[in-house]
């Protein structure tokens, strides 16, 4: 995407905004939201830990929010870090647009990268993945001189000319045509480790009733696993620019996650920055491994951004 180009999007009729009492006293995540706005929406981050820090940015997927990162933050807080952490539009206390032509792949490129660029963020080592990685690597193409480093975990940069496992088929039907969306339930399933009630609770507290389910229902269908997405040439540019991507990018990929398993290949054999990098397995770890294993990685983020440094 050349975001030097007009971008022309269908207008948004109806936004929802999740009610502050929803994030209450939500258990280990005592985090402030700050809000920016892009084309009258509120996106949601968090900014934590000393200003002179390293910046890390955390980018997360459907159908969690920063939430998610709550076991690392601390982690790199106390290792001198800055962490941002976004909540993709229509997740987290980011607004929500309640009509699903109100979304598309590259219109939550498109936000993300106005929100970066507003922000003025720069210096990032950017750490993303499921759709965190579909959009954080389109914004590492639209602004590369705000990033230092990119770790890749579950996650990728699909074109459709890759085969697909028939578990994605199963999630893309589920979630657009199931009466039933437990958000809860469905990261529990993406996990190896039994969340808490509590912990349940917050991953349902961003959604009061199904209206608010439209952006992580609809994420799935914007997927290119066709050659002929409409997002599938973009991508395929992306992969260009990354086959001359020199700066280090590592890639922490679990081992019992049946939809991206093995998708770190694609980095490793394109990707020159990915040559020679401490590349890890993360064991025992499902889908969302910021649950299962969030602790070891975010002392693997640390090392490994601190050693690009020297």
């Amino acid at each position: 995407m050349n975001m030097n180009q007009k971008l022309i999007f269908p207008k948004i009729q109806k936004v929802l905004r999740t009610p502050e009492s929803s994030f209450l006293n939500l258990k280990d995540f005592p985090y402030l939201p700050r809000y920016t706005e892009i084309d009258n929406l509120r996106i949601a981050h968090i900014e934590e830990g000393p200003e002179d820090g390293v910046k890390v940015l955390l980018l997360h997927g459907e159908p969690t929010w920063s939430y998610l990162y709550r076991k690392m933050i601390p982690i790199f807080i106390k290792a001198g870090f800055r962490v941002i952490v976004p909540d993709l539009v229509g997740c987290g206390r980011s607004d929500k647009p309640s009509n699903t032509n109100d979304y598309s792949y590259l219109r939550h490129v498109y936000w993300m990268t106005e929100w970066m660029v507003k922000n003025n963020f720069t210096g990032l080592n950017l750490f993303c993945q499921d759709w965190g990685s579909l959009i954080g690597l389109r914004m590492v193409v639209n602004e590369p001189e705000r990033f230092n480093t990119i770790s890749v975990g579950n996650g990728g940069l699909p074109t459709g000319d890759e085969n697909f496992p028939f578990a994605f088929e199963i999630w893309k039907a589920f979630s657009r045509f199931s009466p039933w969306f437990p958000v809860d339930l469905i990261v529990q399933a993406g996990c190896t480790t039994k969340l808490s009630s509590e912990e349940l609770y917050a991953y349902r507290s961003p959604f009061p009733d199904e209206t608010y389910q439209v952006a992580v229902r609809v994420f799935p269908s914007f997927v290119p696993n066709q050659p002929n997405n409409p997002e599938s040439n973009n991508n395929r540019e992306a992969w260009k620019f990354f086959e001359k991507w020199d700066k280090p990018l590592l890639t922490l990929f679990s081992d019992k996650d049946p939809i991206t398993a093995g998708g770190a290949k694609f980095f490793l054999k394109r990707v020159p920055g990915a040559k020679n990098q401490p590349h890890q397995i993360i064991r025992d770890a499902g889908h969302f491994l910021q649950e299962d294993k969030g602790e070891e990685i975010a002392e693997i983020l640390i090392s490994f951004i601190n050693s690009t440094s020297k």
